[in-house]
């Protein structure tokens, strides 16, 4: 088998810090033991890159009595070879069929990975909708951060999980040991997990739609079930660990790196951001943790590069003593030490250049609006003179390569905000220009990465249209025909992805039928643009009267929305205020300057006391 396809290291196992189980775990009473499917409906090199799989993987199997186990969606030539021999799709470390787990775990990360689940699920052995599964079969639970309007999915799921898993999960496991114990049925299981926070499970509530298509609301139809589902939060970082002994792929992956979740959440209020709302209230990491970790890391990976993860790490309010405590662990091991996520108003120059001295990479900074007036609607509080003055600094230090991201249809963008970038693009090369041939490097490279607008749920911009397939060709062939520059190279994602992820961002139970069918006849791992096949898509949004465009379009202020029965913290009240602002150009300062009381003050947690304005 492993002749016969790419990359068979996706498929062996055993890597350094691979939990093996094997010799005793099968030898335990079934009903003091729970077998756990950890699965990522991606390819290997993108699911052993995301830093949740190590971390549950960790927490999991920590417990004698769990087996937590891997498996990810094959590509498309394993794939074959399953399908063409009658063979399930197994565990990474036992070689178990999916269909003989207690539990199979799925993390949504995008949602364009919800052809992938259907087929796991469908190689596995599995049922696809829960209502035809038996009391056999395993509970099958998704987590991740699109579960916060999980409606398109919801009839693939017995469990959906909303918020932070490190303290849910190990309770879901108790409460399936008791479920064993005790002889539960499914229904039984899943009405007495009802009651645990974050925990929603759908088939407890009933769906009411309106005559033109629109959701008249969501109702429990169970008095186990609470009538709005709190997403689970860990107060305090420090508690929720980081696994010290990752699992070291034996292949290069994404992220090929060891990594340290710094901070989880964002202060800054970008009003098209999700995570930056549903991760709410920011919080962090104490330097003596991290530093801790790193120790560990090092001594227990062999990576070459440490990233310093999180949703804006310029903001970690220890940066400077962190790095300076970090440097004398990676600079004699020529560890690089990677800042992925920055802000150029909060950008220490001089910090970099201390992280540079191992390996210089570029700089990669997100405007994400090319004019004042879109960043102010936006709530991007970030100024051009800090742009080029930032640039300017950075070019006399040494850095000739930056890279620079924009969106495109935006709410209330017009031709001249577009323009915008151009512009904004040629003031940064002629501060560049001007500066003294002897002051910076010979070369300079310039990327502009552009990606379209998609209204997400818990936004502001929830409210707000996607504009068309047509709208976007045109803005991205007047962004094309102004950047032509030898310096400058522009890349770009597909319209087509852009408006199906619009779609399913914002869409209802009835899109499981659509997701069904593009599966059914040949949609996979749609992430992949040499993979994602439009028409697959738009033939089976036929099924749905009004098709992609009733997804897309812009909402009513009252509309009920097919998330509404969940509460990631931030308030509607909160979120219509801030529409209203964009719409007036009105900006909104962060957490660190004032509470707006968007509703997370009620945690009490993190940057969030509780103390209003």
């Amino acid at each position: 088998m492993l002749r016969s396809v790419r990359k068979p290291a996706r498929y062996t196992g055993g890597e350094l810090h691979a939990v093996d189980k094997n010799r005793f775990f099968f030898k335990k009473d079934q009903d003091l033991r729970v077998h756990f499917a950890l699965c990522f409906p991606d390819l290997y090199e993108i699911g052993m890159s995301n830093l949740a799989i190590q971390i549950l993987y960790a927490i999991l199997n920590r417990d004698d009595d769990t087996y937590c186990e891997r498996c990810f969606a094959p590509d498309f030539d394993m794939r074959g070879y399953l399908r063409e021999r009658g063979l399930p799709l197994t565990s990474l470390e036992s070689g178990t069929p999916l269909s003989d787990f207690d539990m199979v775990g799925m993390s949504l990360q995008y949602e364009l990975s919800y052809t992938a689940v259907l087929e796991m699920l469908d190689l596995g052995g599995i049922p696809l909708l829960a209502a035809k599964r038996d009391e056999a079969d395993p509970i099958v639970i998704a987590g991740g951060p699109i579960t916060c309007n999980p409606e398109p999915m919801a009839p693939f799921f017995d469990a959906i999980l909303l918020g932070d898993g490190e303290e849910a999960l190990p309770e879901i496991i108790e409460a399936l040991k008791s479920k064993k114990r005790n002889a539960l049925t499914r229904r039984e299981f899943l009405t007495s997990i009802a009651g645990i926070e974050g925990l929603y499970i759908p088939s407890l509530y009933d769906v009411a739609y309106l005559e033109d298509g629109r959701v008249k609301g969501i109702h429990p139809i169970d008095p186990a079930a609470p009538p709005r589902v709190k997403k689970r939060l860990v107060r305090d970082l420090d508690r929720a660990s980081m696994p010290l002994e990752p699992v070291v792929p034996n292949m290069e992956v994404i992220h090929d790196r060891m990594v340290m979740e710094v901070l989880r959440g964002c202060a800054r209020g970008c009003r098209f951001c999700q995570a930056g709302f549903t991760y709410r209230p920011l919080r962090e990491r104490s330097q003596e943790t991290l530093v801790r970790t790193a120790g560990r890391l090092i001594e227990n990976t062999g990576y070459e590069e440490m990233g310093l993860l999180s949703l804006s790490t310029t903001d970690y309010s220890q940066l400077e003593d962190l790095v300076l405590a970090l440097l004398p662990m990676t600079e004699p091991r020529h560890i690089n030490l990677s800042l992925p996520s920055l802000r150029l108003d909060a950008f220490d120059f001089n910090l970099a250049k201390e992280i540079a001295k191992t390996r210089r990479a570029g700089l990669t900074f997100a405007p994400e609006a090319g004019t004042q007036r879109l960043r102010d609607v936006i709530n991007k509080n970030i100024s051009e003179e800090e742009m080029l003055d930032a640039a300017e600094t950075a070019f006399l230090n040494g850095w000739d390569r930056l890279k620079l991201y924009f969106m495109l249809g935006l709410p209330t963008e017009t031709d001249q905000d577009v323009n915008g970038i151009v512009t904004l693009v040629r003031k940064l090369i002629a501060v560049w220009d001007h500066l003294p041939r002897e002051s910076r490097s010979k070369r300079l490279k310039v990327t502009v990465s552009t990606s379209f607008f998609i209204p997400k749920p818990f936004t502001p911009f929830q409210w707000a249209q996607q504009i068309t397939p047509d709208e976007m060709a045109a803005k991205q062939e007047q962004l094309a025909a102004g950047l032509r520059d030898r310096r400058v190279s522009f890349t770009w994602n597909t319209f087509e992805s852009a408006r199906l992820e619009g779609v399913l961002s914002r869409g209802d139970r009835r899109l499981a039928a659509v997701i069904r069918r593009a599966w059914e006849t040949g949609a996979y791992l749609d992430a992949w643009h040499e993979h994602f096949q439009a028409d697959l898509w738009q033939d089976a949004l036929e099924l749905i009267p009004g098709g992609a465009d009733f997804y897309t379009r812009g909402r009513q202020p009252q509309e009920v929305f097919p998330w509404e029965h969940l509460d990631v913290g931030v308030s509607r009240d909160y979120l219509q205020s801030e529409w209203n602002k964009s719409k007036k150009g009105e900006v909104t300062p962060s957490c660190y300057d004032r509470c707006s009381a968007c509703g997370c003050q009620d945690f009490k947690a993190g940057l969030c006391p509780g103390v209003l304005p």
